[in-house]
């Protein structure tokens, strides 16, 4: 098992590497000068030629790439000329925190909303409850987010004044009050995955539910609520750990857009500012945070299979 472990982080390794090799070559063909942006409208050719020799632009490509590369395993990711901070600082420590933070809160109403529905569902197929959690699952997966954000901010938030409409505290610092802010970004962008995890949930349980041992378990007297959540949810666990890993990157864009409608400043918002203002170093550091974490995210999954089910550990 630990060699296995070892060959995957191996492979993540190799993955992280052709992604940042592919996203510094496509940033270089973008289009823009950065030095152009950063000087101005108004410069000498000499102030031009010695910016670009102090960010190295004047170098071969694949010296661009390895000096950047070293820098960034380094913490040595640049500085935003946006923004006038280190950005390692921007986008690692102040950044990151707020999207893995609006991303835990999706996942965590996703998973203790989503799972609940689709059990009951399963448990009451083919009843009033039933139809109405499948409307509420298509609706939730037709639903842009955006839309939706714009919708609770006017209702919940102009309306009838319960929640904040943008801004962020961090849980850290003030644990009740940043729930309290991140609760409708939250629900935003968790009711996706609500409606999915609640259509996974019940297909899935359906079939579980079917299987001889659940039919040994009510043999044996063993009440209904064991029956379902022990054995029965139990059994649904990998497939719904694969379902979240690999949507992590549908996660991941969505934050892009709840981050920007209720003004969040995390790395959706940090991407987006970068981009406009032609920041490649920015961008560049933003995809590797991203990358990293759907990259990781998949790799832990894959780890967790031994964990979920027995018949895949090592018999040794």
């Amino acid at each position: 098992m630990l060699v296995q472990a070892l060959i995957k982080i191996g492979q993540t390794l190799v993955v992280l590497v052709i992604v940042s090799f592919a996203t510094f070559t496509l940033l270089k063909m973008a289009p823009g000068d950065p030095v152009q942006i950063m000087l101005g409208s108004e410069y000498s050719q000499e102030s031009y030629d010695s910016l670009t020799a102090e960010l190295g632009l004047d170098r071969p490509f694949l010296a661009q790439y390895a000096s950047w590369a070293l820098n960034f395993v380094q913490g040595d990711w640049g500085t935003s000329f946006v923004a006038r901070t280190d950005i390692f600082t921007y986008g690692f420590e102040e950044a990151l925190p707020v999207t893995l933070t609006l991303a835990f809160f999706s996942l965590a109403f996703a998973i203790l909303i989503g799972v609940p529905l689709g059990v009951i569902s399963a448990v009451r197929k083919d009843t009033a409850f039933d139809a109405g959690a499948a409307v509420f699952a298509l609706t939730g997966t037709a639903f842009p987010s955006f839309l939706l954000g714009i919708l609770l901010i006017w209702f919940f938030g102009v309306k009838l004044g319960w929640f904040p409409v943008m801004g962020y505290v961090s849980p850290w610092t003030d644990f009740w009050r940043g729930i309290y802010h991140m609760i409708l970004p939250g629900l935003t962008l968790s009711t996706y995955f609500i409606a999915m995890i609640t259509r996974l949930t019940r297909a899935t349980l359906i079939e579980v539910l079917d299987e001889p041992y659940i039919a040994a378990a009510r043999a044996r007297g063993e009440p209904q609520w064991r029956v379902v959540w022990v054995h029965g949810v139990r059994n649904i666990a990998m497939p719904l750990v694969t379902i979240l890993g690999l949507q992590l990157g549908t996660l991941l864009q969505g934050t892009v857009l709840t981050e920007t409608v209720f003004n969040l400043p995390g790395i959706g918002q940090m991407l987006t500012s970068a981009v406009l203002g032609r920041e490649y170093a920015v961008v560049q550091a933003g995809v590797m945070m991203t990358a990293f974490l759907f990259i990781g995210v998949n790799l832990l999954v894959d780890m967790s299979y031994p964990i979920l089910d027995p018949r895949l550990r090592d018999r040794k």
